[in-house]
């Protein structure tokens, strides 16, 4: 017994020793820092062994596989917008407008496009069939980018439409992440592999066992046909994106369709992920003007939308895309909205929206009434009561599960993509959103949004007071590890 006391004992300390050099051997948050510390001490060696496949950072491998990509369309999308406001009519690019354009541009990575059509899809079965009817009609390339696609019926109606269109010479390629897309295995995969089509699991995908890395996924939604129709938001491919499953009922989303000079940069994401994801050289995709094909008279449009293509992942030093969705908001002098399925703001994000809300901005955020997560949708809960007593009006849709990620300031900026306000957006997954200067836009999006309040109903101090003991307490503990959720 002795000898049992002596083993524990040496196992509490050794764990505690190693807990601490783990957690604070790598840069990272405060509050990250400490919950990983928590389960660290709390579950001595089942933590560490989560921490083994959950907690460590990204595969320098994979950081140098996505870097060293090069950019090899953003010439000729830089042609597209030379060419575009000569024919189109301006959208409103205020200098509040500016501030945000340039800061996403930083890099020159994101350049505001001109001569693009924009339509917001809110419904499963529009979205699919519209997107389907693009499909048939692809001449030259369909790339094709999703976190989740399911092997179940709707999986299977576009996995045999991408086989016909292989068969008829069109190229096509689909990325997928192989932690979000189970049950679409290598076999089923390989029919379109069979009909002379390509498919890449994600590069983080690859080794997931091996490396001790799961927790970092591609989680963008991206599809572009011929270099000039795209899609992105949050659906993605799967029955239950259509309401089909009884979890969930009705699943409201939120996605763009762009015709026009954005097409290209989406296309420029996609090649990139590609090029980062192939096993072998000649999988490569290089420049080429099927790809990229340049803006011509047909292809300008009078509903000129300004848009700019924003992208992010932890390969990046800084969370690029939630410190330029921080820079959009603190803009806003009139309104903020925002749905999301998960609300777990890091505390930059939370003052600020508590700072936006004292300043007298009608700051309003929108979630689901259901979880799709029970932890998560727990700390979500603990947010909502803590940015309800700051004055935030938090509503709760309830006709179904809400998973648009969209936001709306004042009357001219709105963005639409795969980005929610959670850690994990904003640190772990690789996202992208578009981001619209539009006025006639922006009235779309304000009008979807109020329609959506008539779904939905106000969190109120009352109903927050209601809430039993023991939901505080799973709300506070949640909350407390929201920063790895």
């Amino acid at each position: 017994m002795i000898w049992w006391h002596d083993f524990i004992r040496i196992i509490f300390i050794t764990n505690t020793i190693l807990a601490f050099y783990i957690v604070f051997h790598r840069r990272r948050s405060v509050s990250t820092t400490w919950a990983w510390l928590i389960i660290l001490l709390i579950f001595p060696v089942i933590g560490l062994t989560l921490y083994a496949f959950f907690g460590r950072g990204i595969s320098q491998e994979n950081i140098f596989a996505i870097n060293k990509q090069r950019h090899i369309g953003l010439r000729n999308v830089q042609k597209s917008i030379a060419k575009a406001p000569k024919k189109t009519s301006s959208s409103d690019t205020s200098k509040a407008g500016e501030i945000a354009i340039n800061f996403f541009n930083h890099k020159h990575e994101s350049p505001l496009t001109k001569n693009n059509k924009v339509e917001l899809y809110t419904d499963g079965e529009v979205f699919f069939h519209d997107m389907l009817k693009d499909i048939v009609r692809a001449k030259e390339t369909i790339n094709v980018e999703f976190y989740t696609f399911y092997s179940d019926n709707i999986g299977n109606r576009v996995l045999q439409l991408l086989i016909k269109k292989a068969r008829q010479g069109v190229k096509v390629r689909v990325i997928y992440d192989a932690w979000g897309s189970m049950g679409a295995t290598k076999a089923w995969f390989d029919q379109l592999r069979h009909a002379g089509g390509e498919v890449l699991p994600f590069i983080t995908s690859k080794n997931m066992i091996t490396r001790y890395r799961i927790n970092y996924h591609l989680h963008r939604k991206i599809v572009v046909i011929d270099g000039k129709i795209s899609w992105t938001g949050g659906f993605n491919i799967g029955d239950q994106y259509l309401g089909k499953k009884k979890k969930f009922g009705h699943w409201r989303d939120s996605q763009v369709r762009i015709v026009g000079s954005a097409s290209l940069l989406l296309q420029e994401r996609f090649v990139m992920d590609w090029n980062a994801s192939v096993k072998r050289p000649a999988q490569l995709i290089r420049f080429n003007s099927t790809l990229f094909p340049d803006l011509d008279e047909k292809n300008i449009h009078q509903d000129d939308v300004a848009t700019q293509i924003i992208s992010d992942g932890p390969d990046r030093y800084t969370p690029y895309m939630r410190n330029g969705m921080m820079r959009l908001m603190l803009l806003a002098r009139k309104r903020l909205w925002i749905q999301t399925p998960y609300l777990i703001p890091d505390d930059a994000v939370f003052a600020a929206w508590q700072t936006i809300a004292m300043s007298g901005v009608d700051v309003r955020i929108m979630i689901p009434c259901k979880p799709d997560h029970p932890f998560i949708y727990r700390a979500t809960q603990w947010y909502a009561n803590e940015l309800t007593r700051c004055g935030v009006k938090i509503y709760i849709y309830e006709d179904g599960f809400m998973h648009a990620k969209t936001t709306i300031v004042d009357d001219t900026f709105s963005t639409v993509g795969s980005m929610n306000q959670d850690y994990r957006s904003y640190d772990l997954n690789f996202e992208d959103n578009a981001v619209f200067y539009d006025k006639k836009f922006n009235q779309k999006m304000v009008q979807v949004f109020e329609e959506d309040m008539k779904k939905s109903h106000l969190l109120t101090p009352e109903e927050i007071k209601k809430q039993g003991r023991l939901l505080r307490t799973l709300q506070s503990f949640s909350r407390m590890l929201s920063p790895i959720l």
